[in-house]
């Protein structure tokens, strides 16, 4: 279809994208294609079979770190408390970051193409192609463009005896990067029924296990140390992903509403994301004045929204930027976390910067400064006075509404009464 030669394809190793392989020269005329495997964290075992079968197929294949990246964007999502509709984002952060090495490689190959193995209902064709746009690159998606399903996906393979183990990938569709595990597909997009205990593997059941404390230390809104231990990003999130998740904490089984529009069923596992998410907001309730957390609040979520689409980096993001690394610049000091039945919960918070008074807000001092509690009886007197005088307006409109009222049943009442004494008259 293209006439070009070479294309780089974000390439797994699974079903989608080793047809897409052959698909790619036979149907788009490609003379060559280049599979690129972005590491953000995925088991070993992915990376083994990604290897083995790019052996098999005679691929061209590129594998890239991104972990330090990826991490690094994971925490720039705590400073903006960004989950999108209940849970910590995990896929929509990391599909950027793939998107950006594969475009590297493409790049440094001179590909004249960049294709992926995405379907049409999913949010990472999105994702990937956000990126992929603002180059050059003729970009391909071919399970999405000639309309493959998964069962014409295997016949192929067979057909080809490509190097798939008949396109049986397990019981669900998972994807798992250093910041959290989505597990869906068969029984679980039925919204009724009862996700068994194996689905999840970054969790215990929780309430197996006790309880136990540790203290996060933030510089500047940036998780760097537990228990006074500093620690890279990779390193701090993969440790509070096991000792998190071995309390059981992180799992959210929800109805997600996509961008295209489909409403489906996810079950997430995100140990640290969630132990991160409430020890910063728990810091920011320390430090951040009123003002500055409710708008707050509009900016994270406008930066989840745009996080979620997978549009980081968009004009309106970098003004968002702004306004949370000025509120971060105070959110520097400690929480202790507690774990204990499948919470992580904030139990202390310390810092510097605490726009906080004990002697101001104890019960035990009369008064602080200048400042004494019969100051607040002015305070309570105009507290809710406008209110007052809205409802006292409404009480009187609504007297009078019945005053004329029984006035009125009260004239009818008398001619109907008249009316009786002439007939009987008559």
């Amino acid at each position: 279809m293209t006439g070009t030669s070479k294309v780089a394809l974000a390439f797994s190793g699974g079903l989608d994208t080793t047809v897409c392989v052959p698909l790619l020269e036979e149907e788009y005329d490609y003379d060559e294609v280049v599979g690129v495997t972005v590491d953000v964290g995925q088991p070993a075992e992915e990376f083994d079979e990604a290897e083995e079968t790019a052996e098999a197929l005679d691929l061209d294949h590129h594998v890239v770190d991104a972990k330090a990246e990826f991490a690094e964007q994971c925490l720039d999502a705590v400073t903006a408390n960004a989950t999108y509709q209940g849970y910590p984002l995990g896929t929509a952060l990391a599909r950027p970051v793939i998107a950006e090495a594969i475009l590297d490689v493409a790049e440094a190959e001179d590909c004249d193409g960049i294709a992926h193995g995405c379907t049409g209902k999913g949010n990472d064709q999105l994702r990937f192609e956000a990126v992929w746009r603002e180059s050059d690159l003729e970009v391909v998606a071919p399970v999405r463009e000639l309309g493959l399903t998964r069962e014409w996906e295997m016949e192929y393979a067979e057909e080809l005896d490509l190097p798939v183990e008949g396109g049986n990938e397990g019981d669900w569709s998972i994807d798992t990067n250093l910041w959290s595990r989505s597990v869906e597909g068969a029984d679980l997009e039925d919204p009724g029924y009862v996700p068994p205990e194996d689905i999840y593997e970054w969790t215990d059941a929780p309430g197996e296990k006790g309880s136990e404390t540790i203290q996060i230390t933030f510089e500047e809104g940036y998780p760097v140390a537990i228990d006074g231990e500093e620690l890279p990003a990779v390193n701090l999130i993969e440790y509070l992903n096991d000792l998190a998740g071995s309390y059981g904490v992180g799992r959210t089984d929800m109805m997600e509403d996509r961008m295209l529009g489909l409403k489906v069923r996810e079950n997430y596992e995100h140990p640290a994301a969630t132990t991160l998410l409430n020890a910063h907001e728990a810091l920011e309730g320390l430090v951040l004045t009123e003002e500055e957390r409710s708008f707050k609040k509009q900016v994270d979520q406008q930066w989840a929204e745009k996080a979620y689409e997978g549009l980081l980096s968009a004009p309106l993001v970098a003004a968002l930027d702004g306004f949370v690394d000025a509120t971060q610049e105070k959110v520097t000091g400690t929480v202790t976390i507690k774990f204990e039945g499948g919470q992580a919960r904030p139990v202390a918070r310390e810092s510097e910067f605490a726009v906080y008074s004990e002697s101001a807000a104890s019960f035990n001092t009369e008064s602080v400064g200048d400042i004494a509690q019969d100051d607040a009886t002015g305070v309570a007197k105009y507290h809710g006075f406008q209110s007052r005088l809205a409802n006292g307006v409404a009480s009187a409109e609504a007297k009078d509404a019945e005053a004329k009222k029984d006035e009125l049943l009260a004239d009818g009442g008398s001619d109907g009464d008249d009316g009786e004494e002439s007939e009987e008259d008559e």
